[in-house]
């Protein structure tokens, strides 16, 4: 057997590509070549699932993927204000000496499959990494490998989770994109906006013809990156958009997810647009925005789908499992599925979003949305907790971690409600502090993801809540200071 190509150097000599690996990374470089490729945008899904990373020439491509790149590892440490709120400047930051101290540098490994030409800038290329230490040993806080290990630990079963995107969002005129020197800040003033279009005509033909000029952008871009679109709707709410991608691997729609965030806020910033995945912007008349996860489990060997009913319509074993194991531990997986402060204020009553655990059929008043018949090959359900802010990896390694645990517990789904607003259910955590306390005190992740990610995970979103909580709100200056 030859030697692959692009080798040796610090990813062969770790293993961090296979063969077939690098042979593909040989075609890249070939691509880009072709293609007259002036720059690659070398990146990793952070925490948060935001892009950070670096930018390259062409001409230093192939040493990238000969050898990695270096990237400070504080990224990894920072809130959504890009705070670091690690002690990086001692010896141990709670997770051994030495480790992610010092603002030193972590390895950044392309994978080559992920490799995209950018429609919005046609001479830049798009790569996304994994994460390792210097000496090559994987980096536990990665998300995306996060997921990687639980779609193995499902797929070591003889399964493999299919699933279907429904993305919300909003797209608005930008009117000021606030850029004074009194603007900046950790984080920077929010931009000033108007609408595209009114709102609360759901579906009507109007609206969508008022936003075709950003549907059509959006969805040539995403075409044009192999993203599997299937339809543009004009959601519910003022200048508010869905799209919905077809069925795919949950490390498939993890990536595509990261790259249409991507492609939807920059073609929209480049027609002078600004679309935002934050899940209820504070604007007036505005409209929550949810994110909505079509799900199955089939068969690795054979691609049946293991949630379609019996012909008496009960739910198969497998579809009770999973649904029980979403259930049990949705209060505690909200923290990956929610993980934004302003999440939690979705979670209202009558909102066409869940408020409570619980499971209902076709109905979209439940956090979970059953859509399943006998015979049906597409029978899947439909998880309605999430916010389209979150980080895609870690919320898909969530459904599989939990789901998984159903079925290995043999947990039987409780009956489907019929009035998901009237029932005696759990409700679902009402703030970020809530999410993070039941989060961090849950063996069944301290088991699924081990200690030192909960640990990691906490302390982030702890920061983030602390910031939050010490903020001075409108709300309070309106409530005391003329009463008191």
């Amino acid at each position: 057997m030859t030697s692959p190509p692009l080798s040796p150097g610090f990813v062969a000599d770790h293993g961090l590509l296979s063969p077939d690996q690098f042979r593909l990374a040989a075609e890249v470089l070939a691509r880009a070549e072709a293609e007259g490729l002036e720059t690659v945008r070398v990146l990793f899904a952070d925490q948060h699932g935001v892009l950070r990373g670096k930018t390259i020439v062409a001409d230093g491509l192939a040493s990238v993927f000969r050898n990695g790149m270096a990237v400070t590892s504080t990224l990894l440490l920072k809130d959504t204000s890009h705070r670091t709120v690690f002690p990086v400047w001692g010896g141990d930051i709670g997770f051994g000496a030495g480790l992610l101290t010092g603002a030193g540098d972590i390895m950044m490994v392309p994978d080559p499959a992920s490799f995209r030409v950018l429609p919005w800038s046609p001479r830049s290329g798009y790569l996304l990494c994994d994460l390792f230490h210097k000496d090559g040993a994987p980096i536990p806080f990665s998300s995306r490998s996060i997921l990687r290990k639980a779609v193995e630990r499902l797929e070591a079963g003889g399964r493999r989770l299919v699933c279907g995107l429904e993305v919300e969002f909003h797209v608005y005129r930008l009117d000021d994109p606030k850029l004074d020197h009194a603007d900046g800040g950790m984080p920077g003033s929010p931009p000033q906006t108007s609408l595209l279009s009114q709102g609360y005509q759901y579906l009507t033909d109007a609206r969508y013809d008022a936003l075709e000029p950003v549907m059509d952008a959006l969805r040539r871009a995403c075409l044009q990156l192999g993203l599997p679109v299937r339809s543009m709707e004009a959601e519910f709410g003022p200048s508010q958009c869905e799209f919905t991608f077809e069925p795919d691997g949950a490390m498939a729609h993890a990536d595509a997810m990261m790259l249409f965030r991507m492609a939807a806020k920059q073609v929209c910033a480049r027609m002078g647009l600004h679309a935002t995945f934050m899940c209820r912007p504070k604007v007036e008349n505005g409209m929550a925005s949810g994110w909505h996860l079509h799900q199955s489990v089939v068969d690795a060997a054979s691609g049946d789908n293991l949630f379609i009913p019996g012909t008496d319509g009960v739910l198969s074993t497998t579809a009770s499992g999973w649904i029980a194991g979403l259930l049990d531990h949705a209060a505690e997986t909200c923290l990956l599925t929610t993980p934004t402060v302003n999440g939690y204020k979705r979670y209202q009553a009558f909102q066409l979003a869940p408020d409570r655990v619980q499971w209902g059929r076709d109905n979209k008043g439940a956090m979970i949305r059953g859509l399943m018949a006998p015979g049906d090959k597409a029978s899947r359900f439909e998880n309605r907790v999430a916010e389209p802010a979150a980080n895609p990896y870690l919320y898909f390694a969530s459904q599989i971690l939990c789901g998984l645990d159903g079925i290995e517990r043999a947990l039987t789904a409780p009956p489907p409600v019929e009035s998901p607003y009237e029932s005696d259910a759990v409700l679902l955590p009402k703030s970020l502090i809530a999410a993070i306390e039941r989060f961090e005190t849950s063996g069944f992740y301290r088991e699924a993801l081990g200690e030192d990610v909960v640990s990691y995970l906490t302390r982030i979103k702890r920061a983030e809540w602390d910031r939050y909580l010490m903020t001075v709100s409108e709300w309070e200056q309106r409530e005391y200071f003329s009463l008191f």
